[in-house]
């Protein structure tokens, strides 16, 4: 869909909607209804961060959708990073059964993970999207424009997820940095968008894109009960490295593209000022207990027998996990 046709199927629409939060709104809101000549949208600003991503948000921007009178024709923008492609699907998804939305995306994560796939949804008691649904956006307009807004870290949180790409699909992304991340964004999203495209609702090949994400996911939830919240990307970051550990052992992987990774998960760290210790074991491993790719009270990974070489639903014994959290306290401390 170009420009103008989005622009077209907007002012079709009975009405727009444009969901954001209250830090994206203040650079962004205005410039987007003048970009997509939707000056008439109503605006539904939200609570910024993954802490409000929750049925209690979702249920306020559906009353907010009621008492504007929203209808099935309809079109709800979600303006924003991860957290507002996530929540604005998933309240798309649901009301009157579902009406039309777009993702524009405002961070590098939003532009290469989470606005692309189809994946909504809504965290519940404290761990990531456990209510949520399938259901595809009719554009995701991704303009670099938007990442000059963005810090260091939100930054590092994206490069993240395109390093995670390269272990599972394309070796090349591995390159990425601060220095050179533009030029590698529409490759990480095709990648998502051709995978996505093989296994829509999550039962083969599309779970390669969990690698990283079973601890990953512990850890950002237990993050959100602390001073210190970790980004998604971050979170990534650490669980990638669990992975990759474990991978050794569970899958014959060379120690060196363990070694080789944990420079870059130093690089990829080192805006969060995130400290580790051996009290934190026991909380994460709750957290992990809640993962969706566990099965029987397995706990189920994705890991790698090389860069390229993902396998799905290897399960990993309690032990060996609370071990590969030892050793990752161990590195942390060093970074």
């Amino acid at each position: 869909m170009t420009h103008d046709e989005l622009k077209e199927m907007l002012a079709e629409a009975s009405k727009v909607f444009v969901l954001t939060d209250a830090n994206v709104a203040m650079y962004w809101l205005p410039e987007l209804k003048h970009w997509l000549d939707c000056e008439q949208a109503v605006e539904v600003v939200v609570k910024a961060g993954e802490r409000y991503k929750t049925l209690g948000t979702a249920r306020r921007i559906w009353k907010a959708l009621l008492k504007n009178q929203a209808d099935r024709q309809s079109v709800l923008v979600n303006l924003g990073g991860g957290t507002i492609s996530d929540m604005g699907g998933f309240v798309a998804s649901c009301y009157q059964r579902g009406i039309r939305f777009v993702n524009v995306p405002t961070t590098l994560l939003a532009m290469v993970d989470a606005s692309i796939g189809g994946k909504n949804g809504v965290d519940l008691g404290g761990v990531k999207n456990q209510i949520g649904t399938f259901a595809e956006p009719e554009e995701v307009l991704v303009n670099p424009i938007f990442l000059s807004t963005l810090s260091d870290r939100e930054l590092l949180s994206g490069i993240a997820e395109m390093v995670k790409y390269g272990y599972v699909a394309d070796e090349d992304l591995l390159k990425v940095d601060e220095s050179n991340y533009e030029q590698y964004i529409l490759r990480a999203g095709r990648i998502k968008k051709e995978i996505v495209e093989q296994d829509f609702r999550d039962h083969g090949k599309r779970r390669i894109l969990n690698f990283g994400h079973t601890v990953g996911h512990a850890i950002e939830a237990y993050s959100m009960t602390t001073d210190n919240l970790l980004t998604h990307g971050e979170a990534v970051a650490v669980g990638m490295w669990s992975a990759l550990w474990l991978s050794i052992g569970e899958c014959g992987l060379d120690e060196e593209v363990l070694d080789d990774y944990l420079l870059k998960m130093q690089i990829l760290l080192s805006e969060s000022g995130w400290s580790f210790t051996q009290k934190d074991i026991e909380p994460i491993m709750a957290y992990l207990k809640h993962d969706k790719k566990n099965v029987n009270g397995q706990y189920g990974f994705v890991l790698l027998r090389d860069i390229e070489k993902p396998v799905c639903d290897r399960f990993v014994s309690d032990a060996v996990i609370r071990e590969s959290l030892s050793e990752l306290m161990d590195h942390l401390n060093d970074v």
